[in-house]
C-alpha cells in the first residue's frame, strides 16, 4: 500500500509537471507496466484529479481542469515561489486578495518543511519592498498567518499590544476576523477582560503563545465587518470628529476617500455624507480639504469656526502688507 501511494504521488507529480505523457513514457519513468499506469490513472480520477486520455499512437495522458481544485504537489522551488508570492500579497495589501492570501499562506506554511521555511524567511528578511504607504505600519506576515490560524481554529489569543503612544498592555481575546485596508490590517476580536468587541491594528500586535483554549464563536458586532472597522478607525478613534456634506456622489467620493479615512454615505445622485475624524481640528480641516471636493460642515460648529479662522490666516498670508497694517499697534499711513 505504501509503495502504491508513493507511486501515485510520483505519477501525479509527473502529470503536473508535463503537458502530456504517453503511457509508455509514464511506465518507463515509474518502472511499471502500462497496465499498472492505467490502473493508477483510474485511482487518481477516483480521488478527484481530472486525468484526460487521448487514444491512438500519438495519444497520451494529461491533467485537465476539473470542477473542484484537488490537492497540488509542489517541488521545493515551486513551494518557495508560492509562499513568497502569498507573503507579498498579504503583507502589502494587494487589492481584493489580501485576506485570501493570508488564509492560503497559513495552510501552506503549516506543511512547509523547516528547510523551506528558512529559505522563505531569509528571502523576505533581505528584500526591501518599494511600496506606497508608511513603513512603520508594516506588519510581519508571520504575525498575520498566526492571527489567521487562531481565527480559523477558534482559539483564544494572548498578545502584547502597543497603543498609538507606544504603551504596551497584555490582552487576551477571542479572535474573530482579519480585516484589511489598502495600508493596514486589523483584528476584530472579543476582549475577554473588557467584555466587549475591540479592533486592534495588526502591526501593533506581538503574539505571546501558548494560545487557547478553544471557544464558541460569538455573534459578531456587525454583519458588515469592513464597515464596522472603517467607522472605528476613521471616526470613533479620534478626538475631533465631523460630518460634512460633499458635493459629489458617493461613488465618486469612495474613489478618493479610503475606508480608513472616513465613512461615505449616499444622499442623492450629486451629494454624499462623509463621517470622519482626526487628532485635532487643524488636521481635520486639512483632511477634508484634501478631498478636493466642495463641502458643507454639518457638525460640529467648532469645525466651521475653525475653518473661518484658517480662511483668515490664509488671506493674511496672501496679502502680508494688508495683514501688517491691520495688526494691533501698526502706524497709520500718512495722509
Amino acid at each position: 500500500m505504501v509503495e502504491t501511494s508513493a507511486r501515485l504521488l510520483r505519477l501525479l507529480s509527473l502529470l503536473q509537471a508535463h503537458r502530456e505523457w504517453s503511457g509508455a513514457d509514464l511506465a518507463e519513468r515509474l518502472g511499471v507496466t502500462p497496465r499498472t499506469v492505467r490502473r493508477d490513472v483510474e485511482r487518481l480520477r477516483e480521488l478527484g484529479y481530472p486525468v484526460n486520455a487521448s487514444p491512438g499512437t500519438g495519444g497520451g495522458y494529461r491533467l485537465g481542469a476539473g470542477a473542484e481544485l484537488p490537492p497540488l504537489l509542489l517541488d521545493d522551488e515551486e513551494a518557495v515561489a508560492v509562499a513568497v508570492g502569498l507573503r507579498t500579497a498579504a503583507g502589502h495589501g494587494v487589492e481584493g486578495i489580501g485576506e485570501t492570501s493570508v488564509r492560503a499562506l497559513a495552510k501552506l506554511e503549516q506543511v512547509l518543511p523547516n528547510r523551506l521555511r528558512r529559505r522563505v524567511s531569509a528571502l523576505n528578511a533581505f528584500t526591501v519592498p518599494m511600496i506606497r504607504g508608511a513603513q512603520d505600519s508594516a506588519v510581519d506576515p508571520a504575525v498575520l498567518t498566526e492571527l489567521a490560524g487562531v481565527c480559523r481554529d477558534g482559539e483564544r489569543l494572548r498578545f502584547e499590544y502597543r497603543d498609538h503612544g507606544g504603551v504596551a498592555t497584555r490582552r487576551t481575546v477571542e479572535p474573530h476576523r482579519l480585516v484589511c485596508s489598502e495600508r493596514r490590517w486589523y483584528l476584530v476580536a472579543w476582549d475577554v477582560e473588557r467584555a466587549d468587541w475591540r479592533t486592534f491594528r495588526a502591526d501593533r500586535i506581538t503574539p505571546r503563545p501558548p494560545h487557547g483554549p478553544r471557544f464558541t464563536p460569538r455573534t459578531p458586532p456587525a454583519e458588515d465587518l469592513a464597515a464596522y472597522v472603517s467607522r472605528g478607525v476613521s471616526t470613533r478613534a479620534y478626538a475631533a470628529r465631523a460630518t460634512v456634506r460633499l458635493h459629489t456622489s458617493a461613488e465618486q467620493a469612495t474613489r478618493i476617500i479610503g475606508p480608513s479615512d472616513g465613512v461615505v454615505e449616499a444622499v442623492d445622485e450629486r451629494t454624499s455624507l462623509l463621517r470622519t475624524g482626526a487628532a485635532n481640528l487643524d488636521v481635520l480641516v486639512v483632511h477634508v480639504m484634501l478631498t478636493g471636493v466642495d463641502f458643507e460642515v454639518i457638525e460640529p460648529q467648532e469645525l466651521t469656526d475653525h475653518i473661518r479662522a484658517v480662511r483668515d490666516r490664509l488671506s493674511r498670508a496672501l496679502d502680508p502688507d494688508r495683514a501688517a497694517s491691520a495688526a494691533p499697534g501698526a502706524e497709520s499711513a500718512p495722509v
